[in-house]
């Protein structure tokens, strides 16, 4: 029911109708299509400032993914600032290679919550599992 309310908010601000929203990280993710992401941002990011004072969490704005093929860039600016090594891509999962242990450890983050969280995003949009090496 909160996810409704935060995508009707997301809605009235920026113009733009979406239906993708999810938690991440103890933030809110909306996901637009490429082409209405500057549109969404607003002019200097207005719109992105207003729905973070407004939802009073960290909101962050990415492009939908069309496809697997997008899944890399997608996970990559869902993480972000967070750097890791490779993505992997198999029938039936997909597979991060961290690179460094302080680098795992923040994509596992504490009692594995990002991981979960991850996984349940990784699920509904590409129909794989998840994992962290």
């Amino acid at each position: 029911m909160q996810m409704m309310r935060y995508l009707n908010l997301f809605n009235r601000i920026t113009g733009l109708s979406t239906r993708f929203c999810f938690k991440y990280n103890d933030g809110i993710v909306f996901a637009v299509p490429k082409k209405d992401l500057m549109r969404a941002l607003g002019r200097e990011a207005s719109n992105l400032r207003r729905l973070g004072e407004v939802i009073r969490k960290r909101v962050k704005i990415v492009v939908a993914p069309r496809g697997i093929e997008d899944a890399k860039f997608f996970i990559e600016s869902i993480v972000n600032p967070i750097q890791f090594k490779e993505i992997q891509i198999t029938d039936d999962e997909i597979i991060v290679n961290a690179g460094g242990m302080q680098v795992k450890a923040a994509l596992l983050g504490r009692n594995k919550v990002r991981l979960a969280e991850m996984q349940e995003i990784v699920k509904d949009y590409f129909q794989r599992e998840f994992r962290v090496l």
